[in-house]
């Protein structure tokens, strides 16, 4: 397996005025971490994953740019909105990672104006660079989505490796990064019984994962496929049961995970 990941293509400034990849941002977000956040998506993903709702946001070459300052700017006015819910900034995708030194450089500065910081990830990490480390240690919360702890059934569900993924989740546990999973239950896919049981067993001995947030899936995405001129992968599957999420929570919590859903 290689060890390095493509980057993404984002003309070189001043380390003061870092560029990144934008594809959007949200002002009031209330699903993406704790709080009322402003929420970050940027540009580019390597995972294929078959239930994306974000299918605009894989292109490596697409996207805004955006300065490490222009985004301060725009942050900044709503920081006691957050700051009065317990919220913050939450920088997801598309995938961060593969922003590293433009999410390390925003989240700093954020830290400066004591805005919490939250990184929404797949944790597929090549190389763990200087400023992926920085980005971390500027990272007050780590949302980590694990796709599936089977690899075999990760390749079929998002068409890549579960194990940069699983040895990220190592590294945050063996730092103490505060960490919440977050697990999709796709039927068909990530809702079989003993594949909840195996990463609830993965989980379970990591001191640093405050919660597992159950998600169900949802077709609300199907739109952003059929514009780009695509088919949508899992046309005409429906959510996840309650009772069917009911089983799976009941599995976490016998590991004594909390669960948020």
């Amino acid at each position: 397996m290689q060890d390095r990941i493509p980057v993404l293509n984002v003309p070189k400034y001043h380390a003061d005025e870092l560029l990144g990849r934008i594809h959007s941002f949200e002002s009031f977000g209330t699903v993406d971490g704790p709080g009322t956040r402003f929420v970050v998506f940027l540009q580019g993903c390597l995972f294929r994953c078959k239930y994306c709702h974000n299918r605009d946001t894989w292109d490596l070459d697409g996207g805004d740019l955006y300065s490490v300052t222009d985004m301060v700017e725009k942050i900044l006015p709503f920081a006691r909105f957050m700051d009065a819910s317990g919220g913050g900034v939450t920088v997801t995708g598309g995938e961060p990672v593969l922003q590293a030194p433009y999410v390390a450089l925003l989240f700093e500065k954020l830290q400066q104006h004591g805005i919490h910081t939250c990184l929404d990830t797949n944790g597929y990490v090549g190389v763990y660079s200087d400023e992926v480390h920085q980005m971390i240690d500027h990272t007050d919360l780590v949302m980590l989505d694990i796709k599936h702890i089977d690899d075999h059934k990760h390749h079929l569900l998002v068409g890549v490796s579960n194990q940069r993924t699983l040895r990220f989740a190592r590294h945050l546990a063996d730092i103490g990064k505060k960490t919440r999973a977050r697990y999709v239950v796709v039927p068909g896919y990530s809702d079989e019984p003993d594949d909840v049981h195996a990463l609830a067993q993965f989980l379970a001995p990591m001191e640093n994962i405050e919660h597992v947030e159950l998600l169900p899936y949802h077709n609300l995405g199907t739109h952003k496929w059929k514009a780009m001129g695509l088919e949508y992968p899992l046309e005409g599957l429906q959510p996840p049961s309650t009772e069917s999420m009911d089983e799976i929570e009941g599995i976490f919590r016998s590991y004594g995970l909390e669960i948020i859903r």
